[in-house]
């Protein structure tokens, strides 16, 4: 984004993202009228509270994917208070994103177990990723060792899958965090949120 309207309550709480004037960085009409063409853009103009400078010492391709997949995946581990380093944080899906939410959490000290569906994962997870833990979310024996052992799980999946077998796993007062968007809604029955 390049622009909010810097007084809603959104704004004031530094919760820009949310304003209702937001100006995106692709496809938004600029203050002055002007569409946003992003990266598409030879220039940009941009408010200055959201402009990040990248370090001299720091090759472009290494930073820009902190700017978008490293940013999404960075706020909810510290929004909600994932980034301890006594939590033990599950991560649901090894894309690009949960690629990301493991680096972090492993930076941040956090123990971190990686949750598929494809046990081909296992050796990248345990292996270059740096893994404390690997499950496989289709055999129901791990998925019983595993109840109630996580404080929180960032779930990056964006196909629609199962949501009550992780929430299984979460400790008493756990989060479940979803960053994927998949085309279909999650089912999700109520009872065991209560």
């Amino acid at each position: 984004m390049v622009g909010s309207c810097h007084s809603c309550d959104n704004c004031t709480n530094n919760h820009k993202n949310y304003c209702p004037k937001m100006i995106l960085t692709y496809g938004a009409k600029y203050y002055d009228g002007t569409i946003t063409y992003g990266g598409y853009s030879d220039t940009m103009v941009a408010d200055e509270h959201f402009i990040v400078r990248i370090p001299d010492n720091l090759p472009l391709d290494a930073a820009i994917p902190l700017l978008c997949a490293g940013i999404k995946m960075y706020s909810p581990l510290r929004f909600y208070g994932l980034d301890k380093p006594d939590f033990h944080v599950g991560v649901v899906g090894l894309g690009g994103l949960g690629h990301v939410v493991v680096k972090f959490a492993k930076a941040m000290g956090a123990e971190v177990t990686v949750i598929s569906t494809s046990p081909n994962k296992k050796k990248e997870s345990l292996e270059n990723l740096s893994a404390d833990s690997f499950l496989v979310s289709r055999d129901p024996d791990q998925l019983q060792a595993g109840i109630g052992t996580l404080d929180g799980i960032i779930d990056t999946v964006s196909a629609q899958h199962l949501l009550l077998p992780l929430l299984g796993l979460l400790k008493t007062h756990g989060k479940l965090v979803l960053v994927g968007a998949p085309e279909k809604p999650h089912e999700l029955p109520t009872f065991p949120l209560l």
